[in-house]
């Protein structure tokens, strides 16, 4: 069967963020939408795990960059307290590393070096407010000329930037690596560790990852906040919307191949052999399932992805359990004793970390420690190099790694049986399942280096009618950032149809974080 050509939908593949925020954008602008989605429920990453009957999320659990979806829903008609009930986190994180070593950052900076300079000294505290005015001013310069910007380029980008925002580059160390320019501001080892986890935020290591990524600590201070039912209220919200304004959406259905005739895109054709004619396509998903050929070997040149480091894949623990002695909040991170030696272990040595790091997100906490004596929602993680493509790693090693994470957690106060729990365990294997052609990345390539940030493929690809979205494509990965490449996915395909103005820079209306 194939549908009529006649006023031809734009087809979304890919039921993330990315995808389902274009196709919300190009129905608000009253274009045929039709998305097609392989797994029954949509969200990507974006997703929960029951269990206990309780829903755990147990993919991102952070909201940040609240006014990327300020814009979202305004541009929709709405406003997000229409459709969100969200709450704005005062601590943004505990960090442990022993049973006394223990250190929140809030949202308030002043707090923050209070809190830094009772446990580490007055030098480390005005230190970390050098840092913070460094990383506001990286921000600034940066939002409009790459974040906002549809194909940046280093040569446009500085000429955006002005002599400025040029000093704000040149300042941090234009070409040094986060571990290398974080070195010039702290010099108590657990704070220099802990502001070099930004890099993974973007599925790196701190000591190959760009400086750049500590405007990372300005985003978090602008706001984090906690979003009641979880974050698939984020998604479950933009469906609903997409679906008022006439989405059509196709769950549990595989899109097979990416049909083009004359060198440019025709159709698509599912899994039922089923095909819709179509002129447009976004492909919301990892860009190396269009590289291996995945969705038809004559798509492999659409938007060639250069051949950089896999970023970071994961070992989840979503769980149901009764946690004991350490007063979590809802962000927690208990820190190894030798940072480099598990980005060592990832990047170089493809092995579990021997040193992990561990990250445990409280889903029924959130600024004031409370107890839950029938159990709480929890996500425990680590983190792994992507080579679940290779079957691996394996059991052993997954669960040698799991010992010594609990043990880390114990370690520094925290009682959490496993064998009192409601468990799901997900491995590199599980998320190459999930996303295909990923090994289990998380988050598209790893960003090595300053110019891999200009390495991610931009939304518009050189087959005529295909354009990409999600945390592969730029500007990068995590929620907000995938979100954003949805919204330039759909402002480029609407500008090459005519309906909105071409520029150098495609515009996107509404949401601004700040003048």
């Amino acid at each position: 069967m194939t549908k009529s050509p006649k006023n031809k939908p734009i087809v979304v593949i890919g039921g993330g963020i990315g995808g389902l925020v274009s196709a919300l954008d190009m129905a608000s602008a009253g274009l045929p939408v039709i998305l097609v989605e392989k797994e029954q429920k949509l969200g990507g990453k974006i997703r929960q795990i029951e269990c206990g009957g309780k829903g755990v999320d147990s993919g991102p659990t952070v909201f940040t960059m609240r006014w990327v979806f300020d814009g979202i829903f305004q541009n929709a008609g709405c406003q997000l307290e229409d459709v969100l009930h969200i709450d704005q986190l005062q601590i943004l994180a505990r960090h442990a590393w022993g049973p006394a070593e223990r250190l929140d950052l809030y949202a308030n900076r002043e707090q923050s070096a209070q809190a830094i300079h009772d446990f580490a000294g007055a030098a480390e505290a005005n230190r970390f407010m050098d840092f913070c005015q460094q990383a506001s001013k990286l921000y600034r310069a940066l939002e409009k000329p790459y974040m906002l910007s549809a194909r940046p380029s280093m040569m446009g980008m500085m000429s955006d930037l002005g002599p400025m925002g040029s000093k704000a580059l040149y300042e941090i160390g234009l070409f040094n690596d986060l571990w290398k320019s974080l070195s010039r501001y702290f010099k108590d080892p657990r704070i220099h560790q802990l502001f070099s986890r930004y890099a993974t935020y973007c599925g790196s290591s701190p000591s190959q990852a760009p400086a750049t990524l500590m405007l990372i600590a300005d985003v978090e201070m602008q706001g984090v906040w906690a979003v009641q039912g979880g974050m698939v209220a984020i998604t479950e919200a933009i469906t609903k919307l997409a679906e008022a304004k006439g989405v059509q959406f196709i769950t549990g259905m595989n899109c097979e191949e990416i049909i083009q005739s004359a060198g440019k895109v025709s159709g698509v054709r599912l899994s039922n052999g089923e095909v819709i004619a179509t002129d447009n396509i976004i492909f919301n998903g990892d860009a190396m399932a269009l590289q291996t050929g995945l969705l038809g070997l004559a798509n492999q040149s659409a938007s060639p992805v250069s051949q950089t480091t896999r970023s970071l894949s994961a070992i989840t623990w979503s769980m149901f359990a009764k946690p004991k002695g350490f007063p979590l909040v809802r962000h927690n991170v208990f820190f190894n004793q030798d940072y480099a030696s598990e980005f060592t272990d990832i990047f170089y040595r493809k092995r579990l970390p021997q040193n992990p790091t561990v990250y445990v997100c409280a889903q029924d906490q959130t600024d004031i420690h409370l107890t839950h004596p029938d159990g709480e929602r929890m996500l425990c993680l680590v983190n792994a190099p992507a080579i679940g493509d290779h079957n691996q790693p394996s059991l052993s090693e997954i669960e040698s790694c799991q010992e010594k994470a609990f043990s880390l957690l114990r370690h520094c106060g925290l009682d959490l049986s496993l064998k009192d729990a409601i468990v799901t365990r997900t491995s590199p294997q599980d998320f190459h399942r999930l996303f295909p052609a990923t090994g289990g990345a998380l988050y598209g390539q790893a960003n090595h280096g300053w110019m891999d940030t200009f390495r991610r493929p931009a939304a518009h690809t050189t087959i005529p009618g295909l354009y990409l979205a999600g945390g592969s494509a730029h500007p990068g990965a995590g929620v907000p950032m995938a979100a954003l490449s949805g919204r330039m996915a759909a402002a480029t395909l609407m500008a090459h149809l005519g309906l909105i103005k071409r520029s150098g820079r495609v515009l996107i209306s509404g949401g601004m974080s700040m003048p």
